[in-house]
């Protein structure tokens, strides 16, 4: 058993003997309950909390012959406490045990999550500020729009995490709920009162109508959190392999000392871990559309939906975990081109400005329609012939007559398109 706690954190979480420390834990709680009731003598009890052990091997073996690992879990108990066991699991369901043992395994995993989601808001922050300056192009469909800074996609980055970081402490209250209330949630066989000590004893609330289970829309509103997350994730991860492509070349993931890109190609250095976040956003969301298939159930209970949350739930808390992990390693250790940003900028000949002096024409008094189609013209002379938009547009007599050298001079100038980005990091909270 010891050597469980030479796992991550998060993989322990779901070892099947912490599992069962836990369905342990929730038996004894339930003991003292109907001591607190008057249905147990206290001093058997005492019997309980001293004797009460397992061995997940010896569970192991008993389920050989049950088929039933509460059942199996429940006769090793009793082997270790004796005549006193005869109250252990008195009045309860598998599910009693089994669903509020779930909700402890999630409320634990969810703290996991939201410590490394504060490191990566951390990141993201110091990112965005380090970057609010640095000149970037912004692009829409893929194609150049119009100047932005490579902080202020941190910036926005920053913002989402901090959100979803929200919606996942949201979840985790929605997950906080326990259930000792028997075969069909009726009560007919255990005290109400056990299970609110139960539940107080454990830090959880007791679900206000239970069935045999505690219902999985409380679960697929957790799993779907955990997908939001993963797209968030997915998203930044996009953006850094679409900035490293050679054609971008605006941003490198590290390369450590030693690190082979391509077994054939020596040169190649690729966006290994953003494309990993990428690839395992797609399990979490496909984990999703399993949770919320798990809502339905037949009548008071089935257990169609406990083999898939076997699976769905250890992976996907254990998945998001390994991301943001990695999602902090990247970020924080990126690789930055600002001068390759700027000579990008560069390759559209100005037409970046195309908007700007569309809106001075405009301004101006002459119709958008005709603003529209005068810059069009120039912008579209500049993609034909490769040349300085701002030349051609200085070679119109058109324009020229409308606007002074001076006029279309200023225009032409990249700070035009930053002068509000600390009002936005203001908005965020990146700056006072």
């Amino acid at each position: 058993m010891i050597e469980r706690y030479t796992l991550p954190a998060m993989g322990r979480i779901w070892q099947d003997d912490y599992r069962l420390e836990l369905w342990l834990k929730i038996e004894v709680a339930a003991c003292e309950g109907w001591a607190k009731v008057g249905k147990i003598p206290l001093e058997a009890v005492e019997v309980i909390k001293e004797k009460a052990d397992f061995s997940w091997e010896r569970v192991q073996e008993i389920e050989e012959t049950t088929q039933h690992d509460v059942l199996a879990f429940l006769t090793n108990v009793a082997e270790n406490v004796g005549d006193e066991a005869k109250y252990i699991h008195l009045g309860l369901t598998s599910s009693d045990v089994l669903d509020t043992a779930l909700s402890l395994q999630l409320i634990e995993a969810s703290d996991i999550l939201l410590e490394k989601m504060d490191r990566l808001i951390k990141v993201l922050g110091e990112k965005a500020l380090e970057y609010k300056d640095t000149l970037q192009m912004g692009r829409s469909h893929g194609i150049h729009a119009e100047p932005i800074t490579f902080g202020l996609k941190f910036a926005l980055w920053y913002d989402e995490i901090r959100r979803q970081k929200e919606r996942l402490a949201f979840a985790k209250e929605e997950i906080r709920f326990g259930q000792v209330s028997g075969a069909v949630g009726t009560f007919a066989n255990v005290d109400p009162e056990v299970e609110e000590w139960v539940c107080k004893s454990l830090g959880l609330k007791p679900e206000p109508v239970s069935t045999q289970i505690i219902q999985r829309d409380r679960h697929a509103f957790y799993v779907t959190t955990l997908a939001g997350i993963a797209s968030s994730l997915d998203k930044i991860a996009t953006e850094i392999r679409n900035l490293q492509r050679t054609d971008v070349h605006e941003v490198e993931e590290a390369f450590a000392k030693g690190q082979k890109g391509s077994s054939a190609m020596p040169h190649k250095k690729n966006p290994i871990i953003a494309e990993r976040i990428c690839g395992m956003a797609r399990i979490l969301r496909g984990n999703a559309q399993v949770a919320l298939e798990n809502v339905a159930l037949w009548h008071e209970r089935d257990i169609s939906h406990s083999s898939a949350e076997r699976v769905i739930l250890p992976d996907s808390t254990i998945a998001l975990d390994y991301m943001l992990a990695k999602a902090i390693q990247m970020l924080d250790n990126l690789t930055v081109y600002p001068e390759q940003m700027l000579e990008n900028m560069e390759k559209v000949y100005g037409l970046i400005f195309s908007q700007r002096l569309m809106l001075s024409l405009v301004d101006k008094g002459i119709s958008r329609e005709e603003s529209y189609a005068l810059v069009q013209k120039n912008a579209m002379e500049a993609w034909d012939k490769k040349r300085s938009f701002k030349d051609i547009v200085l070679e119109d007599k058109g324009i020229m007559s409308i606007l002074s050298l001076e006029e279309v001079e200023e225009l032409f100038d990249y700070s035009y398109h930053t002068k509000n980005i600390d009002y936005i990091f203001k908005r965020v909270g990146l700056l006072k």
